[in-house]
């Protein structure tokens, strides 16, 4: 084939898949175009996942009639000049790429008044060409309807998600521009149902008790950080015309205490002069400040929004503008960590632990008895629990004999064996025991429920929903049970038997998180799946400390399991430190 030139409407669409991949992306672009005109009041609304319909209302500036139809031209922007304006952005826009290549891949309809002008513009572009243009009354501001997305590259439906799951993407967005923008009001109507909004107070803490629930806004610690001064060779200089009159960083938002954590990065938020990114130096920093607090497998909730001069980031990184590379990376990570530690050494509350005995005794096999020569370290006495059903009986585990030493970090458990030293993750082993016990027990359809006195009420965002409608099912067949009630809430009614010491609401949000990020192998059944996310939380956490006859009874348990050395998930549930290693390293060899 010789080499041409592509026509317009095939490289809009190329252009186009750079920037929308999803519903959300379009969601994103429109209200980028809203905060930067101005805009008090966003609602958006959508329908069918955002594929039927997306609807973006604001209240700003609004554009001019004699702009509207450059609003739809390839790299038409009012946000930058020259190369230099890159560098000393204050516009979350500044491609020119938003409305083009929407407008190349789906029908859209643009209802505009500028400020000033008497009356308002209607504009319909469909697959790039205007097909309507007149003059109409309307309300200062910008109202868009984008219709049939992807209706002009219908391979690109495929790779969409459920609508619900798409609403839960969208949900997701708005919640986190309402934490980097608490000053406006933000609403969201989908499928003609209004499931969140905003106060607009212009405090992130009133934002953060509608996106997280005031449960959970309660918790969390202020973070504030008194202004940092740059280096000298990052402070704008006169004779490049970088005339910007910020000197420092300023880190401000929250972060919850070590005991307040999800299972996934999913809720650690971050905005770089409001921006909302991903960076993996800005979660990092965040971790490195909870040190050894944060529990195995867990993440903190945070939203934190970085403040610095324009010149020290770029944020010409991707055609997403998701991603920012900073000028100083490690005067950020810097920052950002000493300012989240000293939050979380100043306010955050020392957890109060009730140590109960989640291993109870069973009878010990010959196996074991290299145990009773263990050292005798007390811990004090654990509380009893009643008796678990006793594991069928499978073939031998391929384990060696192990005699407990001890604990470090009140995480892995140390075990002597004939051949070296093991170190086990207390957390992935007795995820190994409890998954298959309940195994055993739904393959006799035995697992017991505990009926709650109280019906518990839990909120759900939209991807929890979502998770709940797909594995709706499996959640009953493991013993949970549970009702609408309106406003993406449900009554909680019943639980499994073996979640009835913990917190239920947050043992099934967990779940829930954790089969929306689709973390478990495909090749399992949606029971298998469930009853993994059920073991995960139920499990002794990374953090917890076990008292001796607790880390006996936890290998004992494990040994008799098929498969001792992986967690249901696939994580390895020990390592070991053979004689060869240790005669090596000690220079014996």
């Amino acid at each position: 084939m010789p080499i041409h030139i592509l026509p317009d409407e095939l490289a809009a669409q190329i252009a186009a898949g750079e920037v929308i991949e999803r519903p959300a992306s379009v969601v994103k672009e429109l209200l980028d175009n809203s905060i930067d005109a101005g805009a008090r009041e966003i609602k958006v609304e959508v329908r069918g996942g955002g594929q039927r319909l997306i609807r973006v209302a604001d209240d700003g500036g609004g554009i001019p009639a004699a702009e509207v139809v450059t609003a739809f031209a390839r790299h038409a922007t009012s946000k930058l000049d020259s190369a230099d304006d890159l560098f000393n952005l204050r516009t979350l826009g500044f491609r020119g790429e938003a409305l083009p290549s929407i407008a190349a891949v789906a029908r859209v309809t643009l209802i505009t008044r500028a400020r000033d002008e008497p009356t308002g513009t209607q504009i319909r572009v469909e697959g790039s060409r205007i097909v309507e243009q007149r003059a109409l009354g309307a309300p200062q501001g910008t109202f868009v309807t984008v219709e049939d997305l992807f209706r002009y590259v219908p391979a690109r439906l495929k790779f969409l998600k459920a609508p619900a799951t798409e609403a839960g993407h969208i949900a997701d967005l708005i919640h986190a521009y309402a934490l980097a923008f608490p000053q406006l009001r933000f609403s969201f109507v989908n499928d003609d149902r209004l499931v969140f909004q905003s106060p607009g107070t212009g405090k992130m803490f009133d934002a953060l008790v509608k996106v997280f629930g005031s449960q959970v806004a309660q918790q969390m610690l202020e973070v504030s950080s008194s202004e940092f001064q740059w280096p000298r060779s990052l402070h704008p200089q006169p004779e490049t015309g970088n005339l910007n009159p910020a000197t420092g960083i300023r880190v401000a938002g929250f972060i919850s205490p070590p005991s307040l954590t999800r299972p996934t990065r999913k809720h650690m938020l971050f905005f770089v002069n409001h921006r909302w990114v991903q960076d993996r130096t800005l979660q990092h920093a965040v971790i490195e400040a909870y040190h050894t607090a944060l529990m195995v497998g867990r993440a903190p909730i945070v939203a934190l929004d970085i403040v610095l001069p324009p010149n020290a980031v770029d944020v010409n990184v991707h055609p997403t503008k998701s991603q920012v590379r900073f000028r100083d990376t490690s005067a950020v990570f810097r920052i950002v960590q000493q300012t989240a530690r000293t939050a979380l050494t100043t306010h955050a509350p020392i957890p109060s632990v009730h140590l109960a005995a989640p291993f109870p005794p069973r009878a010990e096999t010959p196996a074991l008895e290299l145990y009773r020569s263990a050292p005798t370290a007390e811990r004090g006495p654990a509380t009893a629990e009643p008796s678990t059903p006793h594991l069928p009986n499978y073939p031998p585990a391929q384990l060696p004999m192990l005699r407990v030493l001890g604990q470090i970090l009140s995480t892995y458990i140390i075990a002597e064996g004939p051949d070296g030293l093991y170190l086990i993750d207390q957390h992935a082993a007795h995820e190994r025991v409890l998954y298959e016990q309940l195994m055993a027990e739904r393959a006799r359809a035995t697992i017991a429920t505990q009926e709650l006195l109280d019906p518990l009420p839990l909120q759900l965002t939209l991807a929890q929903q979502a998770a709940l409608e797909t594995h709706r099912d499996a959640l009953a067949s493991v013993g949970f049970r549970f009702e609408e009630f309106g406003n993406q809430t449900i009554l909680l009614r019943a639980v499994p038997a073996r979640m009835q010491a913990s917190d239920p609401r947050a043992a099934l949000v967990a779940i829930l998180d954790e089969m929306e990020q689709g973390e478990e192998p495909l090749e399992k059944s949606a029971e298998a799946r469930l009853i993994s996310s059920v073991c995960k939380s139920l499990a002794v956490k990374g953090g917890q400390t076990l008292s001796l006859e607790e880390m006996r009874e936890l290998i004992r348990q494990l040994e008799q399991t098929t498969a001792p050395r992986t967690c249901p998930h696939g994580r390895p549930t020990m390592i070991q430190l053979n004689l060869a290693q240790l005669a090596r390293e000690f220079g014996r060899k």
